[in-house]
């Protein structure tokens, strides 16, 4: 889920189209309704609930200190140009 400012959240659901409803309505007081998370963005499906868990571990395996990677491909956040809207 995202809200349109660009702030994602992840998560793991039996039934995608309850929990997508109760975000959307903000009936789950937490950090998707603080951070207006609304829109769904991507999802996928699994067998297990463990094998959806890891494939969300699998960020944190990758960039475990949560290092900005655009820093390595020499983006310059800085510059105007590269702001939407």
């Amino acid at each position: 889920m995202a809200s349109k400012s660009g702030t994602l959240y992840i998560g793991v659901t039996s039934d995608l189209a309850r929990r997508v409803y109760e975000h959307k309505n903000k009936f789950v007081p937490g950090f998707t309704s603080r951070y207006n998370c609304t829109r769904l963005l991507y999802y996928e499906t699994g067998d297990s609930p463990d094998g959806s868990i890891a494939r969300v571990a699998l960020i944190g395996a990758a960039d475990p200190q949560w290092i900005d990677l655009g820093v390595d491909l020499g983006i310059d956040y800085r510059d105007p140009s590269l702001r939407s809207g």
